[in-house]
């Protein structure tokens, strides 16, 4: 099958094809991941409590043993029905375990792969695209568009009406994970709860800039290499109960937004332009993304990128661990821009 486009994958989703075997869902999203992942599961089986109906494994353990997912696939249902296989990527190479499925797709079970963020050489990602038997589904950050059609679906199942000005606010404060923006929706319409309307004052009450401003002290610190600031903030952050896997998710966005500003100064754009690459940068952070650009190479950014999709995938694995995969990675990532600062 050809890649197919971010935009028409909730299509794909709403009416999946018997013809595909294996559905690869992946991104830098980590909630929209998630969503469309689950979404996809209720739409292949009856029950996706039944352990008979959907079973869970580890795509590293997978990795190690790649036959044993074929045996899995091809388990003829004891009590008849389809079925579904959810498996989460890890660290280690999917290509080889899911090769043979392809080859040869099981009659009455799906795979759905749950993955992070893959460049377009990745095995993985190569495989599903060229497959005939699988679907390759990005899931990049929410368009305005995205997030509008969010907001609204949010206030037609809360029943109420959102002032035009509060809509403004909630599109520019929302979008860079499709979880923590649905978490920020929720919030908001308890709080409105009993209301007709939805005005700028709630949405401000309620509301954090949950692409903008939640993480930024966490991330500015690290990519800066600045220890002290790093452990404030990330404390902060464990007492108010962040979500430890979220936050991954913003560092690994920075990462790549600094990617393409060191690339654009790479090929002699000044850095104070560069950074314009960067989605909803408050002006009170322009000097600390400045400063990042001229400390981070393009390699190691690539490298820093890498470090956290593993710490991404580690947290997916193990979530009661989150926490300390975070603190590991932002702490390493810290120690690269403070020996690049020397």
């Amino acid at each position: 099958m050809v890649a197919i486009k971010a935009g028409d994958v909730d299509a794909v989703i709403a009416r999946p094809s018997p013809q595909t075997a294996v559905f690869l869902v992946y991104g830098p999203d980590s909630g929209l991941v998630s969503e469309r992942v689950r979404r996809l599961v209720a739409a292949s089986v009856n029950d996706p409590e039944d352990p008979f109906q959907l079973v869970r494994l580890d795509g590293d353990e997978i990795a190690s043993d790649p036959l044993r997912l074929a045996d899995e696939a091809h388990t003829v249902p004891l009590f008849g029905g389809r079925r579904a296989i959810w498996l989460r990527a890890g660290s280690r190479n999917l290509a080889p375990a899911l090769t043979p499925l392809l080859q040869a797709p099981p009659q009455d079970t799906v795979v759905i792969v749950e993955a992070g963020d893959l460049a377009r050489t990745a095995p993985l990602r190569q495989l599903c695209e060229k497959s005939p038997a699988a679907a390759a589904l990005p899931c990049y950050a929410d368009s305005v568009r995205d997030i509008g059609a969010l907001i609204d679906e949010g206030s037609r199942k809360a029943g109420v009406r959102i002032e035009p000005d509060a809509r403004e606010l909630l599109v520019a404060s929302l979008g860079a994970d499709r979880a923590a923006s649905r978490s920020e929706l929720d919030k908001l319409f308890t709080y409105a709860h009993g209301q007709s309307v939805v005005t700028v004052d709630d949405v401000a009450a309620v509301v954090g800039d949950v692409s903008a401003v939640a993480f930024d002290a966490v991330i500015d610190a690290a990519f800066l290499g600045d220890f002290n600031a790093l452990d404030r903030s990330f404390t902060r952050l464990q007492a108010e109960g962040t979500d430890a896997g979220v936050l991954l998710g913003f560092v690994l966005r920075h990462a790549l937004a600094l990617m393409a500003a060191r690339q654009a100064v790479d090929t002699g754009t000044p850095p104070s332009v560069a950074i314009g690459s960067f989605r909803g940068l408050h002006f009170k952070r322009k000097a600390a993304v400045e400063r990042q650009v001229g400390l981070w190479t393009t390699a190691s950014i690539n490298r820093a990128a890498v470090e956290i999709g593993q710490a991404i995938s580690a947290s997916r694995r193990h979530p009661t661990l989150a926490n300390q995969h975070a603190l590991k990675t932002l702490w390493a990532l810290a120690g690269m821009a403070r020996r690049a600062a020397r």
